[in-house]
């Protein structure tokens, strides 16, 4: 299995500006801008550390997924949430030819945990020994980031302040959070039982 990010976080979607209001760095100069490329590093990094640890992606971009095999031929719980639009359903079988599967043989089963690619009758189509299904879905909060609930842009913005002040520090601390970043993403975090539930 394989979750690939097919489109990344545009630039446009970062909230430097306010960032740097977050930080109290100072405005009003001439090189107000020289460290926004620095700021834009650390707010992509710890957005990504947040979806790492919740299983959501937070600003909307295309992912695809691959598996060898359904773990219910009937609905197939996706990899990540939350999740608004299935793109395609491509079947790939072991020589390499794909096969685009009807639209109208499955639906999304919207979840804000565990959403899940359904057959809309019957079940889904079959993956071929040796063969792949490729899962093409539109997953995010929304594209802006005003799309955010609140406290996990507050996140955001926490762990990339952190960042921000300890980015000189060279020992390792073993990857532990802040306290107020787990505090607030904790809610958003997938309870995973009997093996995940997605493999």
């Amino acid at each position: 299995m394989m979750l690939i990010e097919e489109t990344s976080v545009p630039t446009v979607a970062l909230p430097v500006a306010q960032f740097k209001d977050h930080l109290r760095l100072g405005s009003g100069f001439s090189d107000d801008s020289v460290q926004d490329g620095l700021l834009e590093g650390f707010l992509r990094s710890a957005l990504a550390a947040i979806e790492a640890r919740t299983g959501k992606a937070l600003i909307e971009r295309d992912f695809s997924w691959t598996l060898t095999r359904w773990r219910d031929v009937c609905a197939q719980a996706l990899p990540i949430a939350p999740v608004s639009a299935i793109i395609d359903v491509v079947l790939i079988d072991r020589a390499g030819t794909e096969t685009a599967i009807d639209a109208g043989s499955y639906q999304l089963r919207p979840d804000m945990q565990r959403p899940a690619l359904e057959a809309f009758s019957g079940s889904l189509p079959t993956i071929g020994n040796g063969g792949s299904v490729k899962i093409t879905m539109l997953a995010g909060f929304g594209p802006e980031w005003g799309d955010l609930p609140a406290d996990l842009a507050q996140a955001v913005f926490l762990l990339a302040a952190h960042y921000y002040e300890f980015r000189h520090e060279v020992q390792y601390d073993g990857g532990c959070m802040p306290f107020g970043v787990s505090a607030l993403i904790e809610r958003y975090r997938t309870l995973r039982i009997l093996g995940g539930g997605a493999s």
